[in-house]
């Protein structure tokens, strides 16, 4: 194959296991030299998008699945500023502001709530204020939705940013 030009492979590629799970992203030189070492097959290409060498020509990759089964260890995400902010994209779970946002605790540390992903959410300065050291119910706030610990399928999802629509049946999408 002839040697790429900066950019030339750009993009992402979905990894599935043996058993049609999602893994991970990869990039689509990794993917290739992937299905052509035969330890993933393709699962679905781009349309009318080809690598050439000068004998072969390769459908450009979207997702593949790898020959043998993995045994991928459970990713637990970790409960981070940064992850709670992400799974609440960046947004207060109050009013939907996204500016100045701060960690509030839904029952309150105080009164015994704990650091944990189905208590803790993002929120503006002005509602974490308002909400002080009570309950939402007890400040009058509303949860736009109840806080949960994500998946690992999530943040593939959130890698990407904009995502292939041929993704989505294996990321449970749809």
């Amino acid at each position: 194959m002839e040697v790429p030009r900066s950019g030339f492979f750009s993009g992402h590629v979905l990894v599935l296991n043996q058993d049609y799970r999602a893994i991970t992203i990869t990039s689509v030189q990794r993917a290739i030299v992937l299905v052509l070492l035969k330890k993933a097959e393709l699962v679905v290409a781009e349309d009318n998008r080809f690598v050439h060498s000068p004998s072969h020509a390769v459908p450009w990759p979207s997702i593949v699945r790898l020959k043998r089964y993995v045994h991928v260890p459970y990713k637990r995400i970790m409960l981070t500023r940064r992850n709670v902010f992400r799974r609440d994209q960046d947004r207060c779970q109050y009013c939907g502001s996204r500016e100045k946002l701060t960690i509030d605790h839904v029952y309150p540390k105080s009164r015994g709530g704990r650091d944990t992903w189905e208590n803790l959410v993002a929120a503006c300065v002005p509602c974490n204020n308002r909400k002080g050291n009570r309950t939402p119910e007890e400040a009058g706030l509303t949860l736009s939705r109840k806080p949960f610990r994500p998946s690992y399928v999530m943040y593939i999802r959130d890698f990407v940013g904009s995502m292939d629509d041929t993704w989505k049946p294996y990321l449970f999408l749809s």
